[in-house]
């Protein structure tokens, strides 16, 4: 006797076994990371070159390429994007998969040979909105999702940056942030550090690391990799060592006298980041 089984059926039990056969053509990995680097018009080449070269430096430093193989996997997801607004966000270097010093050395030399990047605008909404796309639609399954964001200068354009921040981070998405924090100069914004504190990072152990201008950037990536593979997994005695012997992504000082509270909003203005009055709403 043959049992007949519906073909509505059939088709539930299809589609239920979908998601387990994707799971299974995932790579597992410790951690996907997206690093976002800002190259908005306040930024120039010299600058955005020294973002990509500290970058490619920082995961050639045998404590990064450490601290990756001593995850559970031993391995972690990267691409690298520049930001500016969305028409003008790109990917740099495509998901790379980095296990030992031969794949971060692909990954930096391919970095290091791009053609530069440019942009209009600050949004790092849109940057974070992108970040959080790309977790969805790569081949990779990580213990921890982060967005890396670095820049100069706060959102000034598309959605605003705290909404953008808290959709990813009930995505179980976290944002960590690097602020580079300018002296002087064309677009130089005071208290940065505080604004990405406030506005930008979200999610379980989020942290900001400073770049005392844009010199500063290799030692603060450096820094800031090592702090992002080693978090969550302090049972891992090289990983917490290694942490905890780098300077803590403490609330630095301030690198200029006190400034007007920093909100949220995009009424900063471009360029120079002049703090602008939000525009009066309409009638």
């Amino acid at each position: 006797m043959h049992t007949r089984v519906p073909i509505a059926a059939c088709f539930l039990l299809l589609l239920a076994s979908i998601p387990a056969q994707t799971a299974q053509r995932l790579e597992q990995v410790d951690l996907e990371l997206v690093i976002a680097t800002d190259v908005s018009p306040s930024i120039d080449g010299e600058e955005a070159q020294l973002q990509r070269e500290g970058t490619a430096q920082a995961f050639l430093d045998p404590q990064v390429i450490k601290a990756i193989q001593s995850g559970s996997l031993g391995k972690i997801g990267v691409v690298y994007v520049d930001f500016s607004s969305r028409q003008y966000n790109k990917i740099v270097v495509d998901w790379r998969v980095i296990k030992d010093r031969a794949g971060a050395a692909a990954f930096a030399s391919e970095l290091r040979n791009a053609p530069p990047g440019y942009g209009r605008h600050t949004s790092i909404s849109e940057a974070i909105e992108m970040g959080a796309f790309l977790f969805e639609t790569n081949t990779l399954q990580g213990t921890k999702r982060v967005i890396d964001i670095s820049g100069d200068g706060p959102n000034n354009w598309g959605r605003l940056v705290e909404e953008a921040r808290d959709e990813a981070v009930a995505r179980n998405i976290v944002i960590n942030g690097l602020p580079i924090v300018e002296d002087d100069g064309f677009g130089s914004f005071p208290d940065l550090d505080k604004y990405y504190e406030r506005c930008v990072i979200g999610g379980r152990g989020s942290f900001v690391v400073v770049a005392k201008g844009f010199r500063d950037f290799a030692r603060a990536i450096r820094n800031k990799l090592i702090q992002e593979i080693a978090m969550g997994r302090g049972e891992n005695p090289l990983l917490y060592l290694v942490a905890q012997s780098l300077p803590a992504p403490s609330r630095q000082a301030p690198l200029k006298a006190p400034s007007p509270p920093v909100t949220c909003g995009n009424n900063y203005g471009f360029g120079g980041f002049g703090r602008l009055e939000a525009p009066a709403a309409p009638r």
